[in-house]
């Protein structure tokens, strides 16, 4: 690039774009050049170079805003394959000799920088005085050595390491028990570490195999292989009691005709610590806010929620649907005790209960994330659902909440 001349005038030029220190720029790149150099070379700021190589977010004249993608240098030498090949390793031998710099060498070769950077720490040969030399044939050797699968398992090359594993499973340890405990009795001899994963491997995959098949049944779930968790029906339910889908609730709730059901879930306070309950009426969008002082308890939260829904009159305890969070896991409790169904939501769909999530982002205004929201008392929090409901709506043609219930109210009577 000795040809290429900074622009003298280095006054904005507006729309205009910068061709020709984009060019440079990227064949600089191109040649294994880093970002800052380029840069200086051509005469731009940092940030513009970053902007070329990894694109940015920018404004259309009409305002919407748009995505610019990274620009792309000529056409790259494509890998004839997967692996390094010996005359790839023997060129990485011999420009690393000269100096050329990893980014080079990937652009030369065609390869990903991460490739070789990594190619001569991982078969790199280590002479007696312990200096570490690159040797592309000894490199190409060690490669395909590491290659054929399956690979023999540890366990089964190493008898002293297989015995003391299956003496340990005999007595009903665990295999992340032993591995905790052999490196924690014989930290100097790495040939008797083992990760835990490669005894399951070996009690479970028979090509692995180097334990006997019987001391499976020492684990504590005695199974002699593997149980699959990918598919849906093999899955282990969230909660202990059957959960009521959403799919089965009265089809009377979906249009909110009928008052009386509740959309319910928690606001979390800093580091997980503290919360609030926030129940939203679908039909009014009345909310209570449920006190928890102590914690986020499955019982915690079922004694709260019951002790709310209480206030309220017959009529207007109909259903209430949560999503699937672990502290609602006592709701067939929560349902013996007040009569009233819970009905959860399919998983990471927060639409199913918008009325609340709505709600939720309104009582942030109130309680701000990252705080502690064991602070507020009852008191407070009853002082905020009045505010709250006492604010006019657009969805119910700008009357209240409040006023809403009060109408419910005095039908009823």
């Amino acid at each position: 690039m000795d040809d290429f001349e900074i622009r003298k005038n280095r006054d904005p030029q507006g729309r205009k774009k910068l061709q020709a220190e984009r060019a440079a720029y990227l064949a600089l790149m191109a040649q294994g050049v880093s970002t800052t150099e380029a840069c200086r070379v051509v005469g731009v700021n940092r940030k513009t170079g970053h902007r070329w190589r990894f694109g940015h977010p920018t404004r259309s004249r009409d305002g919407q805003e748009r995505y610019l993608p990274p620009a792309r240098p000529g056409n790259r030498a494509t890998s004839p394959g997967r692996y390094l090949t010996s005359d790839e390793r023997t060129q990485i031998a011999d420009l690393d000799r000269e100096g050329m710099g990893v980014r080079a060498i990937a652009v030369k070769l065609g390869r990903d920088p991460s490739t070789i950077s990594r190619e001569p720490r991982r078969n790199a040969t280590v002479d007696p005085r312990g200096k570490t030399h690159y040797r592309p044939h000894a490199a190409q050797a060690r490669a395909e050595a590491r290659r054929p699968r399956p690979k023999p398992s540890r366990i089964a090359l190493d008898p002293e390491l297989r015995t003391r594993v299956q003496d340990l499973l005999d007595e009903r340890w665990s295999p992340e028990q032993i591995s905790r405990r052999l490196k924690r009795d014989f930290p100097d001899r790495p040939e008797l570490h083992v990760c835990h994963e490669t005894i399951y491997q070996a009690l479970y995959v028979q090509a692995r195999g180097g334990l006997r098949r019987e001391v499976a049944a020492a684990l504590r779930l005695g199974r002699t292989r593997r149980k699959s968790r990918h598919q849906a029906q093999q899955r282990r339910s969230r909660f202990a009691y059957p959960m009521v889908m959403i799919s089965e609730r009265p089809a009377e709730v979906a249009d909110r005709a009928v008052p009386g059901h509740w959309e319910g879930d928690l606001i979390i306070g800093a580091n997980g610590a503290s919360a609030i309950g926030t129940l939203v009426e679908r039909s009014t969008r009345y909310t209570m806010l449920v006190h928890l002082p102590h914690g986020r308890s499955a019982e915690q939260v079922a004694d709260a929620l019951a002790a709310t829904v209480a206030t309220l009159p017959a009529h207007l305890t109909r259903s209430v649907t949560w999503d699937q969070g672990s502290e609602l896991g006592r709701h067939h409790e929560f349902t013996t005790a007040t009569d009233i169904p819970v009905y959860f939501c399919d998983p990471a769909s927060p639409w199913q209960r918008g009325s609340n999530e709505n709600t939720n982002g309104l009582l942030r205004q109130y309680f701000s994330k990252g705080t502690d929201l064991s602070v507020h008392s009852r008191e407070h929090l009853e002082a905020v659902a009045v505010q709250l409901n006492g604010r006019p709506r657009k969805t119910l043609d700008w009357d209240t909440p409040a006023e809403r219930l009060a109408k419910l109210l005095e039908t009823s009577n």
